[in-house]
This record gives structure tokens, sequence and C-alpha cells, in this order.
């Protein structure tokens, strides 16, 4: 999209404010798609958390999920931890079609890239299926993912492909979800040829469950010669 046609946009947009004035996804105040209130009721993960997938610690300090089966990727970063509001602004963004949430919450990826000094030299958004994203619309993945590169100054890459539909996921136990998005993902031909070698990568999704999805995608990227895969989302299970 040239930067012309993003000024046409935003005037539009203006315009239609002026006419369906935004509604805060939190708390549903008119006035804009996140209020200043509840974008300061998301709060960082605290301390104590576990340094490789940012989970929780048990009282002695150790995370039964690296402990029984270790991340297959570099690591994960959470923006903050899955409950409200949000819940709410992923649901928004992710099923009802408001993408102005991208916005605020793009920043806060970029926010929590920074506060945990990670290294990338490129950011991958999770993509969809062909067929879901037709029918979606656009990808939540790719648009929290543009509006994090314009604040960190890196490139975006399109270096994965989906290249199987996966039945939903929300009531699939842990191992279910494992085996359900074996394989789900692969690197686009430009990709597979040795550009990726050496390569430090952050991917970039909504929300992280039991890490299935960012795994599948990191097993990809590391075929492909990335020297690391990190993950980084907005939300973890609380």
């Amino acid at each position: 999209m040239t930067y012309q046609m993003q000024q046409v946009l935003q005037i539009v947009q203006r315009g239609l404010d002026l006419l369906f004035p935004p509604r805060c996804a939190g708390c549903k105040k008119g006035g804009s798609v996140l209020c200043a209130k509840c974008l300061a009721m998301i709060q960082p993960l605290r301390p104590p958390f576990c340094l490789c997938c940012s989970g929780q610690l048990t009282a002695d300090g150790v995370c039964r999920r690296c402990y029984y089966r270790p991340l297959g990727m570099s690591g994960l970063r959470a923006a903050s931890t899955y409950q409200e509001p949000l819940r709410s602004c992923v649901h928004a963004l992710k099923y009802t079609g408001n993408t102005r949430l991208a916005g605020p919450l793009g920043v806060l990826l970029a926010q929590t890239y920074m506060a945990h000094r990670l290294q990338a030299d490129m950011i991958v958004p999770v993509p969809l299926h062909s067929e879901r994203q037709k029918q979606r619309g656009y990808n939540q993945a790719r648009l929290l993912a543009e509006v994090c590169v314009r604040k960190l100054g890196l490139p975006i890459s399109e270096a994965l492909t989906r290249i199987r539909a996966t039945p939903a996921q929300v009531h699939l136990a842990a191992r279910e979800r494992q085996q359900n998005m074996m394989g789900a993902f692969a690197c686009n031909r430009e990709f597979a040829g040795g550009a990726l070698h050496g390569r430090r990568i952050v991917v970039v999704d909504d929300v992280c469950t039991t890490g299935a999805t960012l795994e599948a995608c990191a097993a990809a990227l590391f075929a492909a010669g990335a020297s690391s895969v990190w993950g980084l989302v907005l939300a973890r299970p609380a």
C-alpha cells in the first residue's frame, strides 16, 4: 500500500469515526478502539517466569511444561496473560473484523520485543491457510507484525506458508495440538534454498496456548537453516 493511499484511508476513517464513533474492545465505551484505561490494565508478565517459554513456575522454581517437554524453539516471549481486557481485544481482532486493534496491540508486541532484548534479522507472521484467510479476509498475525516492524525498524518476511489446513484447536488437548500442527508449515520456495541460513527469526502470533503452532513454524525455519527462532505473542494462558 502506497503512502498516498494510506493517507486517503486515514481521512476516510476519520470521517467514519465522526459518523460511527469507535468503541473500546475492552470496556465498550465510545471514543477509541482501546481506551487508555483498558490499555493500562494489560500488564506485562511479572517474574518469576520460565526464561524459555514464559510460563508459570512452581513454588520451587520449576517450569513443568519445559521439564516434561522442552520447547521446540529458541524461546518464547508474551506481552501479557490471556485475560481481560486483552482477551476481548484479541477476540475482536481475530473474529469480528476489528482490524484497527492491530495498531495498539502491535505496539505492545514491539514493546515486549524491546523489553526482553530480543535480536532478530526478520519478523515472520504465522500464516493462515489460504482458505481460512479467504473466509476471514485478513491474517491477524500479519497485521500485528506489520505494526511491530514499523516500531522496530525490522523487515517483515513471508518466509512461511501453511501447506495443510488444520482443524480448530480450541477443544484439543496439548498432545492432540502437537499432532494436529505437525508438518502444517513449510518455507516458501525462495526461502528454502539457503536464504535463511544463519538468520535470527522472530515468529509473531496473537496467542500461544501449548506452543504447537509456533513450534511447527520453528521446525520449518530451522530446517531451512535459521540459527534461532523465537516466538513473540500477545498472550499466554494465565
